[in-house]
């Protein structure tokens, strides 16, 4: 069994449908499984019918009028008349969503979000199912909120393991191509749930799992993982392999890798996952796997922005001890700030800290009550793995470093 992820850009219009006709006739298409996104930015823009439904109900229609008319289009370049079913399915997903947003009664932001939001992915599958089936590569289409049972939590839903595994089990079927959809599932109650970041990867590590797949495959418009991020690093390289500690070491330091929550399941049961582009798809990509070393075993670059670097100091010049750093600690966590670097001494402590949700001013006043405090805000913060001096001169060449930390494996240097 093999499951097979396909991300939003590779199904933005017709050209990507047919892209992953394509890739399925290059590598086979027995004994799998398709996970599919929203088409292109089809999420952003029920975003907005979202925000339009609580704010301005006036614009509500023609919001939801912009997504009809993005998969209209699609529709009308992969089928030849209108006749064909695929116009009526679609058509009876909006009059769903419509009835939806028409009596609805709930005030939850979170329900109503995940209750929308999921149509992106019901209106992608069903369109590429049908596509796939118009050209003679038969498939069985998943309504993944059958099979994938999670709780209540909104937009962040935890999955019920044993009642999805007893469900996939029970329901699926590994003797045709199926089809289904990323990051959506079901509560107990049958209404719709998120999974989160990066949940259709999560959709598809979950499938792997309890399928005992021998292989995820995540499809992409590179090359495969790199070790470097190519908006800001010249000459970024491919990784052929890496081992689910490394990747998960440089998603935790904001690399664009592979979210560790979809690591975790297929770690468990020794799944290789694999990175490959949907441009050449019999081009090998990178692995990730167990006790898979770095190959090639080169510095791995990672940037953060926009950071804040924060420097405390008593204001009596006595040491901070176990109390004051668990009561910056305690501020740093009421105040929704995700720490990157720490940095201490006798008297001082430093903290790198990404300001998601712009409390940052808040939590400098609270702090300037016990402590000396200096800010620098619009901070880069750059990771190497792997590093070595040639390395370090690269990111540091022509800045001022205002943080430096090394550790065996890892530098992290924060610079104006």
């Amino acid at each position: 069994m093999q499951v097979f992820k396909f991300g939003g850009a590779s199904v933005k219009d017709a050209t990507g449908v047919k892209n992953i006709a394509s890739v399925l006739q290059k590598v086979g298409y027995e004994n799998t499984l398709i996970v599919v996104s929203a088409m292109g930015k089809t999420t952003n823009a029920l975003e907005i019918v979202i925000k339009n439904y609580f704010e301005n109900k006036t614009l509500l229609q023609s919001s939801l009028q912009e997504v009809k008319k993005y998969h209209n289009a699609i529709l009308l370049d992969l089928f030849e008349n209108e006749s064909h079913p695929a116009f009526k399915k679609i058509a009876t997903l909006f009059d769903e969503l419509n009835i939806f947003l028409t009596t609805n009664k709930s005030p939850d932001y979170n329900f109503v979000y995940d209750q929308i939001i999921g149509f992106g992915e019901l209106v992608s599958t069903t369109i590429i199912s049908e596509y796939l089936n118009a050209i003679n590569i038969k498939n069985n289409w998943i309504d993944v909120r059958t099979q994938i049972k999670t709780d209540s939590y909104y937009r962040r839903a935890n999955v019920n393991w044993e009642e999805t595994q007893n469900l996939i089990t029970s329901k699926f079927n590994k003797n045709v191509l199926n089809i289904t959809q990323g990051f959506l599932g079901s509560d107990s109650n049958n209404f719709t749930t998120t999974l989160g970041r990066e949940g259709s990867d999560y959709t598809a590590a979950i499938y792997g799992y309890c399928l005992n797949a021998e292989s995820v495959t995540i499809w992409k418009d590179v090359p495969g993982v790199l070790n470097a991020d190519p908006r800001y690093f010249e000459n970024a390289q491919l990784l052929n392999k890496i081992s689910y500690r490394e990747a998960i070491e440089l998603a935790f330091y904001g690399a664009s890798v592979i979210h560790p929550k979809t690591l975790q399941p297929l770690q468990g049961k020794e799944i290789s996952l694999y990175v490959k582009s949907f441009l050449s798809p019999e081009a090998p990509g990178t692995r990730i796997g167990k006790n898979v070393s770095l190959d090639p075993i080169i510095p791995c670059f990672i940037v953060k922005k926009n950071q804040a670097l924060i420097s405390l100091s008593s204001l009596d010049f006595s040491y901070i001890v176990e109390e004051n750093i668990s009561d910056i600690f305690n501020l740093l966590h009421q105040y929704k700030m995700k720490v990157d670097v720490i940095q201490n001494s006798a008297i001082s402590f430093s903290v790198c800290v990404d300001n998601l949700f712009n409390n940052l001013d808040k939590l400098l006043h609270h702090l300037r009550a016990k402590f000396k405090v200096t800010c620098h805000e619009n901070v880069s913060l750059y990771t190497i793995r792997h590093y070595n001096k040639n390395a370090i001169n690269q990111i540091e060449e022509g800045k001022t470093v205002l943080l430096k930390q090394l550790t065996q494996e890892t530098v992290q240097v924060v610079t104006k």
